[in-house]
C-alpha cells in the first residue's frame, strides 16, 4: 500500500523533525514544500505532492488557489494557535478541517503578557538601558516617568479565552482591579468582572491586554477611536496579533503622551523591516515573537501538529487503518 503524503508547507524556527518522525512511525510519508508566507502570486504545488492528504502549516499562504490544488487534502494541522494565513471560508468550501495548537503555550503566552505589563510600567526597558550608560537614581528619577503603584490600577483584558483566563488569575493578585471583555465569555475566573462593551472596558483600563484572533471583525479593533477612550497614560499589551491594532493610531498617541507604552510580542511582517519604527520608538517595548517559548511549549509546537494529524486521520500503519 502507498503511504498517504502529509506536507510540510515551509520552513519555520521550529524543528519539522519531530512531527516527521512521528508521521512516519504512523505510516505517512512526508515532504517539505516552501510555499510563499507573503502576499504575491498563489504558489504551484509540485506534481508529486498534488495528493497529499493532510499538511502542517507554519506561516504558508494557504490561500483557495492552493487548496485547489489539493484535491485529497482532509486536513491542515498548523503549527501555532492563529489561522489568519488560511483561507478558512475555502478550506471549509472543500470540507478541509483546520486543527490549532490551541493550549500548547497558554501558561508562556500569559506569563509573557505579564512580564511586559510590569516591565512597562515599571520602566524595566530605560532603567537597565541608564544602568548601562553608567548613570543611577538621580538620572533615572528625572528623565522616566513615575511609575505607578499596581494595586491602584485597572487591568482590562480583550477577550477571556485560554490565554486571557490564564492572565486575568496571574495578574489578579497584582492589580486593583481585573476586568474583562469578551462576548463568548459565561462566566470570569474569581475577582474578575465581566463588562458589556468593549468601550466600558476602555474606559476603566488604566493598562489594556489584547487576547483575541485575528478576523475581519477583529482586525484594527484597537484604532484612534479606541486609544481615545482610554484613560490618559494608559499601557496596551499585545501578545496576540499585530494586525489588532492600528500602528499609526498607536505611534500617535504615543508621540502625543496619551498612551504611556505600546509592549507588543508581534509586529506587522514579520520579521519586521529592520527600519521599522517600532522597533526604535522609546515609547514601546518589543519582544520578537518569544513569548510561547519555552523548553515544554517548544516540545509541543514541534510534534503536537503530528498528534493532531494522526488523531484526526488514523495511524496507516495500523492494520484495522482504512482511507477515509
Amino acid at each position: 500500500m502507498t503511504r498517504p503524503l502529509v506536507i510540510f508547507t515551509d520552513t519555520t524556527d521550529l524543528s519539522q523533525e519531530p512531527a516527521a518522525r512521528l508521521l512516519r512511525e504512523a505510516g505517512y510519508a512526508t515532504a517539505h514544500l516552501e510555499l510563499p508566507t507573503s502576499p504575491g502570486p498563489d504558489a504551484v504545488v509540485p506534481r508529486e505532492h498534488l495528493d497529499a492528504v493532510a499538511a502542517v502549516v507554519g506561516y504558508a499562504r494557504i490561500t483557495a488557489d492552493v487548496l485547489a490544488q489539493l484535491p485529497s487534502l482532509h486536513l491542515l494541522a498548523t503549527s501555532s494557535v492563529g489561522t489568519d494565513m488560511i483561507d478558512a471560508d475555502a478550506a471549509a468550501a472543500r470540507g478541509v478541517k483546520i486543527v490549532t495548537l490551541a493550549g500548547v503555550a497558554t501558561e508562556e503566552v500569559a506569563a509573557h503578557a505579564l512580564t511586559l505589563l510590569l516591565a512597562a510600567e515599571r520602566s524595566l526597558l530605560r532603567s537597565l538601558q541608564l544602568v548601562r550608560s553608567g548613570e543611577w537614581t538621580d538620572e533615572a528619577t528625572a528623565r522616566l516617568q513615575t511609575p505607578r503603584r499596581l494595586s491602584s490600577l485597572t487591568l482590562g483584558l480583550v477577550g477571556l479565552g485560554r490565554i486571557g483566563g490564564r492572565l486575568a488569575e496571574i495578574a489578579r493578585p497584582s492589580f486593583g482591579r481585573v476586568l474583562a471583555f469578551d462576548p463568548y465569555a459565561k462566566e470570569a475566573p474569581d475577582g474578575v468582572e465581566l463588562v458589556d462593551s468593549l468601550e466600558d472596558l476602555l474606559r476603566a483600563s488604566d493598562s489594556l491586554s489584547l487576547h483575541l484572533p485575528l478576523t475581519a471583525e477583529s482586525r484594527g479593533i484597537i484604532d484612534a477611536a479606541a486609544l481615545a477612550l482610554l484613560p490618559a497614560g494608559a499601557v496596551v499589551v499585545n501578545v496576540s496579533r499585530a494586525g489588532l491594532v492600528d500602528v499609526a493610531a498607536i505611534q500617535a498617541a504615543l508621540a502625543s503622551g496619551a498612551l504611556r507604552t505600546y509592549a507588543a510580542d508581534v509586529l506587522d511582517g514579520e520579521p519586521p523591516h529592520p527600519s521599522d519604527a517600532m522597533r526604535t520608538d522609546p515609547g514601546t517595548l518589543i519582544t520578537p515573537h518569544t513569548a510561547w517559548w519555552s523548553d515544554a511549549a517548544l516540545a509541543g509546537y514541534e510534534a503536537q501538529p503530528a498528534h493532531n494529524i494522526i488523531a484526526e486521520l488514523g495511524a496507516p500503519a495500523d492494520p484495522t487503518w482504512s482511507p477515509s
